[in-house]
């Protein structure tokens, strides 16, 4: 087991990254807060792994909550079954949630521990490797609105973070793959090494190599816990963790949520960033492809759906969290493994990547 830390001064909490930590209760256990616990998980996830979890939990009073599986169910309709769940089991303001499952899952879990009764004590257990290396990390909780995602939600860190790399075996490829797009989010934004690692190894990771997969998620998860540790709510560099994601929101709002999966959109997204940051010239031609044919070969998306134009791009991208009153930020790249945060762009570069994608 490799743990790490995300320093938040008297809220810090551990990342445990290992294989078969799923049957380790002493992980849990310092930081359940009082007797009664809430699991959620969802239709595909909870025959996996549900039991195992509550092995753990010993005499605990459990309570769990199976929700569908999918993008399209991270709404408030959902989120109103975890509150409904909490209120007929009486749970208390000593109560822990536990999000076991991907980053839909975790997201919605964390957001119902930030608002009932004002906040209570949650844990991730992520068994995505998209959550695993990102959602689960961090503190950002939320559901979608038909108009825009994840603009409903609050900041509200885990006690602990779970990551039994064991959970990927039943992972399904294209699950993995989006995952993938977010640990070269890593290299892309602020680890020219790393990226170049995940040159070489990205045909382990596909064939999910455990050593290659216990790297790749150690130093993403590093990576993270440095950026949030540094900015908690994205006043200005956590901001770099969302490369491509304002392209991609608009993808997974525009096409309906579900029908991309995150990491696809982002995949997506990033390229996107990465043709724009050329078209500045700030970013060599040469590493834009390289960038694009390291997401091929993780069998990802490189361009929007066809039938998404320039217009729907705009208006979807115009709701979105990094707006300010200036206007819309970016997040775009000066080389691989330095990206920033910028409103200074050109509005009709935009407009030249947008044609050029669609």
């Amino acid at each position: 087991m490799h743990t790490l830390t995300v320093d938040l001064g008297d809220r810090s909490y551990p990342i445990h990254i290992g294989q078969g930590l799923l049957g380790k209760p002493s992980l849990l256990s310092p930081h359940l807060g009082g007797r009664q616990v809430l699991v959620v998980s969802n239709e595909t996830v909870a025959p996996l792994y549900l039991e195992p979890v509550l092995g753990m939990l010993g005499d605990y009073l459990v309570t769990t909550v199976i929700l569908p599986d999918g993008e399209q169910y991270k709404n408030l309709e959902t989120l109103n079954k975890i509150y409904t769940a909490l209120l007929e089991n009486r749970l208390n303001r000593g109560c822990t949630l536990i999000a076991l499952g991907g980053g839909v899952v975790g997201d919605i879990t964390g957001f119902a521990a930030a608002s009932y009764q004002r906040g209570v004590a949650f844990l991730q257990i992520p068994t995505t490797l998209l959550a695993q290396v990102d959602s689960s990390v961090g503190g950002k909780t939320g559901v979608n609105h038909p108009l825009g995602k994840n603009m409903i939600g609050a900041f509200h860190q885990p006690r602990c973070v779970l990551i039994d790399t064991n959970t990927l075996d039943t992972l399904d490829d294209r699950q993995l793959a989006a995952g993938l797009a977010e640990v070269i989010k890593y290299g892309l934004i602020n680890d020219a090494d790393f990226f170049a690692w995940l040159e070489q190894n990205i045909d382990a990771l596909k064939a999910r190599d455990k050593q290659a997969l216990a790297q790749a998620i150690q130093r993403s998860c590093s990576i993270k816990a440095e950026i949030v540790a540094a900015d908690e709510r994205e006043s200005g560099r956590r901001a770099l963790l969302n490369l491509g994601h304002t392209f991609g929101h608009a993808i997974e709002t525009g096409t309906g949520y579900g029908n991309w999966l995150h990491g696809e959109a982002v995949a997506a997204g990033m390229v996107m960033a990465a043709d724009l940051s050329a078209r500045h010239g700030w970013l060599p031609q040469s590493d834009v492809e390289r960038a694009a044919a390291l997401l091929r070969r993780a069998g990802l998306p490189v361009a929007p759906p066809a039938e998404m134009h320039e217009q729907q791009f705009l208006d979807l991208m115009a709701v979105d969290k990094k707006a300010v009153d200036s206007g819309l930020r970016l997040i775009l790249l000066k080389a691989i493994g330095e990206a920033v945060v910028t409103a200074e762009y050109q509005p009709a570069l935009l407009s030249e990547t947008l044609n050029a994608a669609a």
